[in-house]
């Protein structure tokens, strides 16, 4: 599949902020479930950005601007073809080994009532991380009508549904991909946080998104999506990843601003 992609974002920066570093992770990979056929990053000095890949394998520009003056704008497009891998990834030749992404972070604590149950199970990796998925659905509910994800909810901070009672052994800040990913990691399953895009489609708002990877022995890295309780599809554009939220942010600043993103994601 074909998919144009066309993300826009706006940093409002504190008032008599004399220079400004932009930390960009705006550039897709390409991979086993994706090609990217062209993409451009447009902002006001990405001609002369540092350009390296950081510790977890991402894209990144280095950006400085001094004196910067009202609203800074970034944008992010082009064609990503895709193609349906059933959410297996495999082993990627030069990526970091996978026990990073056992490190458990403030964002992905779970808690035992989550995994509990298969602590001892004789299941199959794959059965049990398919059953953590159904079990994040089960604990925050699912959406009756998807929507596009706001900014706040693709970058890790979204609350749970209205009309799900909150599970008092549920952190405040509980969201769908951290709560996955601290249950995997709690069984010793290494997990990661992707952020990207998802076409519209199959009952699905297009737009930014946030899902996870967990770590098989035998198939490699698999994705899995316990908001829309599936595996990641032909649909689905990987841009960035870390061991959360916070590592996994297409746009951070020095100082730090308000920013403001969406993203146009459609089949071409």
């Amino acid at each position: 599949m074909r998919i144009e992609i066309n993300h826009s974002l706006t940093c409002s920066l504190p008032p008599g902020a004399a220079a400004l570093v932009m930390h960009l992770m705006l550039t897709p990979p390409s991979g086993p479930s994706q090609t990217v056929e062209s993409w451009s990053v447009e902002a006001a000095g990405i001609g002369n950005a540092g350009r390296f890949r950081d510790s977890y394998g991402n894209a990144v520009h280095l950006v400085n601007q001094t004196r910067p003056e009202g609203d800074i704008t970034i944008g992010a497009r082009g064609t990503v073809v895709t193609q349906d891998t059933n959410g297996v990834l495999g082993k990627l030749a030069g990526e970091p080994v996978p026990s990073l992404y056992k490190r458990v972070t403030a964002l992905t604590r779970a808690p035992v009532t989550l995994y509990g149950k298969y602590r001892s199970a004789k299941d199959s990796r794959l059965d049990v991380l398919h059953g953590l998925m159904a079990r994040v659905g089960e604990t925050l509910g699912l959406p009756e009508q998807d929507e596009p994800m706001t900014q706040m909810q693709a970058t890790g901070e979204q609350t749970q549904d209205q009309g799900t009672q909150p599970d008092p052994e549920l952190p405040p800040n509980a969201d769908y991909v951290h709560l996955f990913i601290g249950a995997a990691r709690a069984l010793d399953i290494p997990a990661r946080y992707i952020c990207g895009y998802v076409a519209a489609g199959d009952g699905h708002a297009g737009g930014l998104h946030a899902w996870a990877e967990a770590y098989d022995d035998r198939l490699g890295w698999i994705g899995f999506d316990p908001r829309h309780q599936i595996c990641p599809t032909e649909r689905y554009v990987r841009l960035c990843v870390g061991l959360d939220a916070e590592t996994a942010l297409p746009l951070r600043t020095a100082p730090a601003g308000e920013i403001a993103q969406k993203a146009a994601v459609k089949a071409a």
